[in-house]
């Protein structure tokens, strides 16, 4: 693990430890911003369940124009919100179906139990449908240029183009609708 990722998780462990269990965390932020690396650091010092909001993206019957001209509109929060929110303020454990973008369907069912800490990651978990369940927001960033160099080492050169044309301009216009002071923590990777 980077001196980056240890001083990022030393400070969130610092908040975590002042508020009560059960609780619910949030890591938003732009693509290739370091949530998903974040997230697994801070599971290996909390034994917790990570939930990707990837898993929630819309299938493609409900990719309509007027939903996606909303910011932030491009998640199933729907879903998330009773599949997921729902169960885990209740204390109850989790099943839902994750959307698998290879075939743009749901996968088979993912269980998780109720646990006293469960990390919510990705780009539009703190919708404005949703962050009122989070106990700690966090949102992560990062410069332009590392974010494309960071998307190509990942998703290669062709998805690099999708991810400049649609998926960057989506969460920018979903970053700018967010009110100040919505995260707790924020950091620049």
């Amino acid at each position: 693990m980077s001196t980056e990722v240890n001083k990022m998780v030393q400070q969130i462990l610092d908040r975590i430890h002042r508020l009560d269990a059960p609780m619910i965390i949030a890591i938003d932020g732009r693509c290739g911003s370091g949530k998903t690396t974040l997230a697994q650091a801070l599971q290996e010092q909390l034994h917790c369940s990570i939930i990707p909001m990837d898993d929630f993206f819309l299938r493609p019957h409900q990719r309509t124009a007027q939903r996606l001209a909303t910011p932030g509109e491009n998640i199933d929060w729907e879903r998330f919100s009773q599949e997921v929110l729902l169960p885990l303020s209740m204390g109850e454990a989790v099943s839902y179906r994750p959307f698998r973008c290879s075939t743009q369907t749901l996968g088979a069912p993912r269980r998780l139990s109720a646990a006293a800490i469960t990390i919510v990651e990705g780009s539009y978990c703190c919708h404005s449908q949703l962050r009122e369940h989070y106990a700690l927001k966090i949102f992560l960033t990062t410069d332009p240029k590392t974010q494309l160099e960071r998307i190509r080492r990942r998703n290669g050169e062709a998805l690099l183009k999708t991810f400049e044309s649609t998926w960057i301009p989506l969460e920018e216009r979903y970053f700018t609708s967010l009110p100040e002071g919505l995260f707790d923590l924020s950091f620049t990777t």
